[in-house]
């Protein structure tokens, strides 16, 4: 553990992730509907959602919530290219908006992933949104309808991102080499 912690590179610090996450909430508060459903993707959006779910209470948009859980990473580095559905949402989504809510978004792949997932399960509308966006290694299977922060093309941690389940709880975004 102390060799990766030894190669971190501070990319955003806890001040910017915090002033990003009210940014994104300005933009986002306005096209929430008043019964909307905001749904994480977990793990790693828990820590974004969190913050933002206040931040949009704030601003008089409080969400009703619940979760997804995919895993398309496994214990690897990069996406596998497919997604795992290890839990489904648990609330009826029939009619009403939804907000997903993920840490990062490459390959878009678990994030298209889950809009058919609450499609099927009914969602009348949904929106997407991540904090991080990397540039996508090919065509991106979905464009997130917001993000936050534009990140580079590396292997990132912190704020809800992990290697092999370590480092999420970092305050700040740093980056692996």
């Amino acid at each position: 553990m102390a060799e990766i912690l030894d190669r971190l590179e501070s990319l955003l610090p806890a001040h910017d992730v915090t002033a990003r996450v009210e940014a994104i909430a300005d933009r986002l508060a306005p096209r929430l509907s008043d019964h909307a459903v905001g749904v994480t993707l977990l793990m790693g959006g828990l820590w974004f959602a969190a913050d933002l779910t206040r931040a949009l209470a704030r601003r008089g948009k409080p969400l009703i919530y619940d979760a997804l859980w995919l895993s398309s990473y496994g214990q690897g580095t990069q996406s596998a290219g497919a997604c795992q559905l290890l839990a489904g949402p648990q609330r009826n989504l029939g009619e009403r908006q939804v907000l997903i809510i993920d840490d990062v978004v490459d390959s878009g792949v678990s994030l298209a992933e889950a809009v058919r997932i609450l499609t099927a399960a009914g969602a009348a509308e949904i929106l997407t949104c991540a904090f991080a966006l990397k540039p996508a290694p090919g065509l991106r299977a979905i464009e997130p309808d917001d993000f936050a922060w534009e990140a580079p093309a590396r292997f990132l941690v912190g704020y809800g991102m992990d290697h092999a389940g370590r480092y999420r709880d970092l305050p700040y975004i740093a980056a692996v080499d």
